[in-house]
């Protein structure tokens, strides 16, 4: 049987793809990694179905001693320092987790002369700074990063490429866009949104829903369709390119609010949180993702309002 490692299977994309895959491909054993203080909610309904490895990516050796006990076929690297406001606090961590952390990925791989297929779950934030005419994102357009989040995924992306080009490795970048769902962090702006209307709901507190910057517009696709992309990439995908996985269709952050509230029957105030403004913030991430679907056939399938409120039930069931 195939291998397929998932690094980060624990967290919101990697579960999904864990989820995704034995649902789909029996014929592929799942293996994924954690850390010992990783939560394992999300992953506790298939861990008889998975092996799950301990690795911290950002020391060689736990690395090295990871690729060398699975060998995987396929690897679709997940694991990273995702949240952006994080970033402004930790520069230094997020650019040590997301790209030491992959170099010392390839590296074992090249160590333990693995002919796999390596997925890098790239994104959109690498676009940052992009001009009205610039709309919808190809993936050729100028990379301008507007937070140490994205500069370290602008690394991780040209490692890939790198690595492809000097080694040969047979690597495939995915530009992921927002996407959202089901376990989703809260500290994310839909399922903070979904959080605080599911504890209005049930009481837990005052009908005052706080928000940040409510302007800026975004790409939003269902993570059950993002991690389907995911296996595509690998299944279809040319290794050395690059492709967006994006909805194709940009909405407000006031009007993605405005969704979810209209799920809900409680009355809510909307107020305004200084704290939660970024020092610089992406106005507009509308994406292309022609080239993958040429290339693959991948498309969304799930609606936004239906993303939406499968959140909104996440929520309702455990606060």
């Amino acid at each position: 049987m195939a291998k397929a490692l998932i690094t980060g299977i624990t967290g919101f994309a990697g579960s999904h793809l864990a989820e995704w895959i034995l649902n789909n491909k029996k014929d592929v054993e799942v293996y994924g990694t954690y850390r010992l203080r990783s939560r394992m909610d999300h992953i506790l309904h298939i861990l008889n179905d998975i092996k799950t490895v301990e690795c911290e990516l950002k020391d060689s050796h736990s690395v090295d001693e990871m690729i060398n006990a699975v060998k995987p076929d396929i690897i679709f690297h997940l694991a990273a320092q995702s949240f952006v406001p994080t970033s402004w606090n930790s520069p230094a961590e997020t650019l040590l987790v997301n790209q030491i952390g992959q170099v010392n990925l390839f590296e074992a791989v090249l160590k333990y002369g693995l002919d796999c297929t390596i997925q890098i779950a790239c994104s959109s934030e690498e676009y940052g700074h992009v001009y009205p005419n610039e709309v919808p994102i190809t993936e050729d357009n100028p990379l301008r990063p507007l937070s140490p989040y994205a500069v370290s995924k602008v690394g991780q992306d040209f490692l890939g490429y790198q690595y492809f080009k000097s080694y040969g490795l047979k690597v495939i970048r995915t530009r992921t866009f927002n996407h959202t769902g089901p376990r989703r962090g809260e500290a994310f702006v839909t399922s903070n949104f979904a959080k605080q209307i599911a504890e209005i709901e049930k009481g837990r507190k005052a009908p005052i829903l706080y928000v940040g910057n409510l302007q800026a517009k975004r790409d939003f696709t269902d993570v059950r369709d993002v991690v389907r992309a995911y296996w595509l990439a690998v299944e279809r995908g040319i290794p050395g390119e690059v492709y967006n996985i994006a909805s194709g269709t940009t909405y407000s952050i006031q009007e993605m609010l405005e969704k979810l509230l209209r799920l809900s029957p409680a009355k809510i105030k909307i107020q305004q949180d200084q704290s939660r403004m970024r020092p610089s913030d992406v106005e507009i991430l509308l994406g292309d993702f022609d080239k993958f679907h040429r290339q693959t056939g991948w498309k969304p399938e799930i609606p936004f309002e239906q993303t939406l409120q499968d959140l909104l039930d996440y929520w309702r069931n455990r606060v």
